[in-house]
């Protein structure tokens, strides 16, 4: 007994001499008696706890009484309490049957602030760190912390900013911590070349990517600012403009953004390589489905045989396949397709083959990325949703239609494996751009049948908190006491369809010539169905209240009018009675095609509506016009674009005579060089050779030809484009009762005019000035010959 009692002290006295230490970083070192064998502990002792308490200090222990343990779980004890990141100093020791822990508390932060900040704000910044109050104060969250705070300042374009920290004790082992913050300079972008290009020139290649050398205006505009995703997304920019036009192999081979830190400036150099040009050449459809005929899929193909190569159209005719196989019963179909290269004369075959497909189910749909767009803003651009079958051509439609939205700088939709292997998650990463714009509007017309100047001031936000909901308010006026006032809303998907949704509420005046004030006001009630992705149909109902009254040229006490004035003066019965009252519907068929909203390169934009008034009110009518615009490159290489414009409109009376407002009235926007209401018939009064006010027109035709061009001397990516246009149209007929006088200018007179205008995307939005000479008119036409106009992106 005595000798196994002297054993069994021996034992416990090594144990103790050896007992755990832990350095400073908390490394455990164990005695090698106890390294290869498991022990116990009946208690746990923890020292210097004061702030945090034992217990949280005991939860984060893997060892416990009764249980046997090793060198293993004392070192993950220790890791498990200094990641709580309140201790700075952990040491574990065993004396006896009791595990004493020491721990020596971190300092908690009392207040968190910034100095020095002025291009972002607290409340961002306060987003980015990591390091609140209340929280333990460790210094690897705060170098975490400072390099959260530079990448901020890169994303603004100042990657030269310097962080350092402050810290100031407030007692009671708390302090404040300061993050000090100098901003510096703006990192700029002094050059961007391209090297292996030879179809294109690097002007043309500049005006294609988002990155763009710094300018006198790029602290407006900000696209002068680097980041790795910018430059990953211009790389996809230059392959998706070379594969559209003719270029399947081409290929980015580098992409290399060096700064010089003594400048603080980027020079950004892209390789690439072109390969050749291709045409297509036979283009078929295989289908492998029982019961689907290739030939019946053939007409869904937008490829044909020698038009150049176009991934845009391969991409749209799988779309096309899919959705009318998976319309047949094949949710699963899947579409890919082939290509023939014929290197002997560059032409590339495709065929594309229709087969089943895998099953696979759409797990969830993943949104990234958007900071103020809702989420159910992008889902419901998806044609499917969570459970349903996943098609990749649907992925594509769905990527198409958020590109078009206008709310994103960026969209880019990936797929990840889901829980199972037919399970599939959709991710959608994306990136908010503003969506709001100011726009002003000007014109002038000189002489003595103008009015002077007259601006147009609006406010429109297309994604409205958000939510996708379009809103626009414009105010206008001239110094003819003219006054204009709209307000427009939408709402894009109404009940939940994808049904456009909305209103306009309008108010106006403006003065004769001669003797009357005009003044409107109504609602117009709208909604818009889609059709097909490029075509749809709107329907309107409007209801107008009207007034007319006496300017003061027949006095002021010369209302009611007499019957001598009733000989004497058109439409004076109008002016008499003062008010009136129009109700309508009218419906509208809009094609669009159109490659861009902002810069139409390619696609056609044409619109057809018919109306009917005569439900209640004063008018009587039925009205048809329609307006179609065609845009083509002309030349790839030099961004020259051709447009060709024509419109036609035609109004009859399905009651008595129409009234002056029932009539078209058309000038400057579809005829420049002259003035709103400027051509067409005029009132002149009885006995009197004056020409009065436009009195508009039954019937008009109108046709336009434009050519563009980035402006000569200046880079292409400025966004300056001269144009070059001629005009051309008539306004005739007239329905409204007269009396005894008599209208000028009802036959069929055509206008027309030439001119060149100035298109600049500024940073205050697409800006245009036009100056158009008449070369054919009538000597009673009103002439405008200078037009300005501003859309503002803020």
């Amino acid at each position: 007994m005595k000798a196994g009692s002297k054993f069994l002290n021996a034992v416990s006295a090594f144990a103790l001499s050896a007992s755990v230490v832990t350095s400073g970083a908390g490394v455990l070192v164990l005695a090698s008696a106890l390294s290869a064998e498991a022990a116990v502990i009946r208690s746990v002792q923890v020292r210097g706890a004061q702030r945090t308490g034992d217990a949280a200090v005991r939860s984060n222990l893997t060892i416990r009484p009764g249980v046997n343990f090793s060198n293993g779980d004392i070192d993950e004890s220790v890791r498990k309490l200094y990641a709580t990141g309140y201790f700075s100093d952990v040491k574990i020791a065993v004396s006896g049957s009791t595990l004493v822990v020491t721990v020596n508390e971190n300092q908690l932060v009392n207040q968190v602030v910034f100095n020095g900040n002025r291009k972002i704000t607290d409340d961002k910044l306060e987003q980015a760190v990591q390091t609140q109050p209340l929280s333990p104060y460790s210094q690897n969250t705060i170098n975490s912390d400072i390099e959260r705070i530079r990448q901020a300042y890169s994303a603004i374009g100042r990657s030269d900013v310097q962080v350092t920290t402050q810290t100031a004790p407030v007692g009671q082992g708390r302090v404040n911590l300061a993050f000090v913050i100098n901003e510096g300079d703006r990192t700029k972008i002094a050059d961007i070349t391209f090297t292996g290009n030879k179809a294109y020139g690097e002007g043309r290649l500049k005006a294609v990517i988002l990155t763009k050398e710094s300018g006198p205006l790029s602290f407006l505009t900000r696209k002068d600012i680097y980041s790795d995703a910018k430059l990953r997304a211009d790389e996809e920019a230059l392959r998706q403009f070379y594969y559209n036009h003719g270029y399947p192999d081409f290929r980015v081979i580098s992409s290399n953004a060096v700064l010089d830190e003594a400048s603080n400036q980027y020079n950004i150099t892209f390789t690439v390589e072109e390969g050749q040009r291709y045409e297509y050449g036979a283009v078929n459809v295989d289908s492998t489905i029982q019961g689907v005929s290739g030939a019946d899929l053939q007409g869904l193909v937008q490829t044909r045989q020698g038009n150049t190569y176009d991934s845009r159209e391969i991409q749209k005719s799988m779309e096309a396949i899919s959705k009318r196989v998976a319309a047949a019963g094949y949710p699963f179909a899947r579409v890919t397709p082939r290509g023939d290269r014929n290197m002997g004369n560059n032409t590339i075959g495709v065929s594309y083959v229709v087969d089943q497909g895998e099953r696979a189910y759409v797990e969830r749909i993943e949104v990234r990325g958007n900071t103020r767009t809702r989420d159910y803003v992008i889902r419901r651009e998806f044609d499917f949703s969570e459970g349903d079958a996943f098609n990749q051509e649907m992925i594509s439609r769905a990527k198409r239609r958020l590109e078009a939205l206008g709310y994103f700088t960026t969209v880019n939709i990936s797929t990840a494996q889901g829980s199972s292997p037919d399970r599939v998650v959709v991710v959608v990463d994306v990136e908010d751009q503003s969506t709001g714009s100011f726009g002003i509007g000007a014109g002038y017309s000189p002489g003595d049948n103008g009015n002077g100047l007259m601006l147009e001031a609006s406010i429109e936000e297309k994604n409205f908190l958000g939510r996708g909901q379009y809103i626009r308010v414009a105010v206008g006026g001239g110094l003819d006491d003219s006054r204009t006032y709209n307000i427009s809303f939408t709402e894009p998907y109404f009940l939940g369809y994808r049904l456009a949704a909305g209103f306009d509420l309008f108010k106006s005046q403006t003065s004769s010539n001669d003797y009357y004030k005009y003044e409107e006001q109504g609602v117009t009630l709208r909604v818009t169905a889609p059709i097909t992705d490029n075509l749809a149909t709107t329907f309107r109902y409007t209801y107008k209240q009207i007034k007319y009254k006496n300017d003061g040229a027949f006095g002021a006490d010369s209302l009611p009018f007499t019957a001598d004035d009733r000989l004497s003066y058109p439409y004076i019965d109008m002016i008499n009675q003062e008010d009136f009252v129009s109700s309508s519907v009218s419906q509208t068929l809009t094609y669009n095609t159109l490659d861009s909203q902002t810069l139409p390169r390619d696609g056609i934009y044409a619109t057809v509506t018919h109306e009917y008034a005569g439900l209640g009110g004063d008018s009587d009518f039925y009205k048809i016009s329609g307006r179609a615009r065609y845009f083509h490159t002309l030349s790839t290489e030099a961004d020259l674009i051709g447009s060709l414009a024509v419109g036609a409109g035609h109004v009859v009376s399905t009651g008595d005579d129409l009234h002056v407002y029932d009539q078209f009235i058309i000038g400057g926007r579809q005829i420049r060089g002259f003035k709103n209401n400027g051509i067409g018939p005029r009132a002149v009064k009885s006995g009197s050779a004056q020409e009065g006010d436009g009195l508009g027109g039954t019937t008009y035709f109108t046709a336009s030809a434009e050519v563009s061009m980035p402006m000569p001397a200046f880079p292409e990516d400025f966004g300056l484009r001269l144009a070059a246009f001629a005009d051309a149209g008539t306004l005739y007929g007239n329905d409204v009762n007269m009396g005894t006088s008599t209208a000028q200018g009802t036959g069929m007179s055509w206008r027309a005019s030439v001119g060149a205008g100035i298109m600049w995307a500024s940073p205050f939005g697409n800006l245009r000035v036009d100056y158009a000479k008449p070369i054919l008119k009538e000597d009673f036409d009103e002439v405008q010959e200078f037009r300005f106009s501003m859309a503002n992106q803020f």
